[in-house]
């Protein structure tokens, strides 16, 4: 019979994994915890919740989310970071992280529903952020308009220095 707290722990992961863009599940084993706090950190400061789980509650949640696939990441100490807001987030962190500290292992994770493997979050956090992202859309944007601009503009400009040279040699 599952007890009232492990109940309400498979509650909260089964929102999480419901409402999260992105999840990266992780193994933190061989880091200390000087390490791990400056991990959660981190992850917090992107706006990112990290959670060690159990796996069984973790596959309980999973399942209830419509997630059974995720089963083969969770084996050994798991953790899982969560993101809400921007699916980027939790592989660009825990990918730094982990250059730094070996110890870090990163299994795989989720993105929008979809499972990705250790080499699709590695790809996903070279991804720039959302802010770079949104300028070099709208730089696209702009190069056609300015385009049109200096194209409209080029007969106009071409007249004006013909009249230009017309009045200086009449004045000759």
């Amino acid at each position: 019979m599952p007890t009232r707290e492990k109940e309400l722990i498979v509650e909260e992961l089964t929102d999480k994994f419901s409402e999260t863009k992105a999840a990266v599940l992780t193994d933190y084993c061989g880091l200390d915890v000087a390490q791990v706090t400056e991990l959660r950190n981190q992850l917090r400061e992107a706006g990112v919740d990290y959670k060690v789980v159990k796996n069984t509650l973790a596959l309980l949640a999973a399942k209830n989310a419509d997630f059974e696939e995720i089963e083969e990441y969770l084996t050994g100490p798991t953790a899982i970071a969560f993101s809400d807001e921007d699916p980027v987030a939790p592989a660009k962190v825990l990918v730094e992280f982990a250059k730094e500290h070996e110890e870090l292992e990163i299994k795989g994770g989720l993105v929008e529903g979809d499972l990705i493997d250790l080499e699709q979050v590695k790809s996903l956090a070279d991804i720039p952020p959302r802010e770079v992202l949104i300028a070099q859309l709208l730089a696209k944007m702009k190069a056609p308009v300015n385009g049109l601009v200096n194209a409209l503009n080029d007969p106009l400009q071409s007249l004006a220095y013909t009249l230009k040279a017309i009045k200086e040699d009449k004045e000759e």
